[in-house]
């Protein structure tokens, strides 16, 4: 493995069409490489160009040329470059090697996976308040849909989690029915919002409920949770509820 310190750099310059044995030439010096243990190499395409033989080569849209210029690029230590030189001359062919001391800063270092802990499975049960809030999908609150600021309101107040509900059919205080039908998109029917928290921080976001909710209705009711999870949390309670707790 190579060590931070003096090294040197090889590039070899190749034409993208050319090959070895059948095989593209870039190819078979990868394989080389890979077997004989270098450290890493990569590979470079370039989209324009001219070698020795002075044509130029570029790449379009419509046509792809296959003798664009290739790079293979490494770095390793002196004596290991020493040793392979000769089969790469070999396999490069007519393309061109050059050689060149370096500094080697940080050396890659080879990542080891980490073995992963199976997580525990967590039943977790308590009792707090579920709040739920009724309007209507029409409803607004500073040019936004109401059940959108209600959201926004709650993650911004750390409420533990919200779930929001269209109803298909129902009616309110003004005794009006609301149908959601398969032909048409109604923009007037029931929102349902779902919330579970403690007791302490439903309270404290009712004030805020009552300036954004102009006409609805929010019940609040005694809930116990019971959730299963499989990764222990550091609060009482869900982050988000659905379908987890039972009243």
């Amino acid at each position: 493995m190579l060590s931070a310190g003096k090294a040197m750099k090889v590039c070899i310059y190749l034409s993208e069409g050319s090959t070895h044995h059948g095989v593209p030439t870039y190819s078979s010096i990868l394989d080389f490489l890979f077997y004989r243990g270098i450290s890493g190499a990569t590979v470079l395409k370039g989209i324009a160009g001219f070698g020795a033989d002075h044509h130029m080569h570029s790449a379009s849209i419509v046509e792809i040329s296959d003798h664009l210029p290739l790079k293979i690029e490494f770095i390793e230590s002196r004596e290991k470059v020493n040793e392979l030189l000769g089969k790469l001359e070999e396999l490069a062919g007519s393309g061109m090697i050059e050689v060149q001391e370096t500094t080697l800063a940080k050396p890659a270092q080879v990542s080891k996976p980490k073995k992963a802990t199976p997580p525990a499975h967590v039943k977790m049960e308590g009792k707090a308040k579920m709040m739920r809030i009724y309007i209507g999908e029409s409803d607004r609150w500073k040019d936004k849909p109401l059940y959108n600021a209600l959201v926004e309101a709650m993650r911004a107040n750390d409420i533990a989690g919200v779930t929001v509900y269209r109803g298909i059919l129902g009616y309110g205080a003004h005794r009006r029915m609301h149908k959601d039908k398969a032909l048409h998109l109604s923009h007037d029917c029931s929102i349902m919002l779902s919330a579970v928290d403690t007791e302490e921080k439903l309270r404290s976001f009712l004030p805020l409920v009552d300036q954004m909710v102009e006409e609805g209705l929010v019940v609040l009711s005694d809930v116990d949770i019971i959730k299963y999870s499989y990764r222990a949390l550091d609060v009482d309670l869900p982050e988000a509820q659905a379908g987890s707790v039972s009243a």
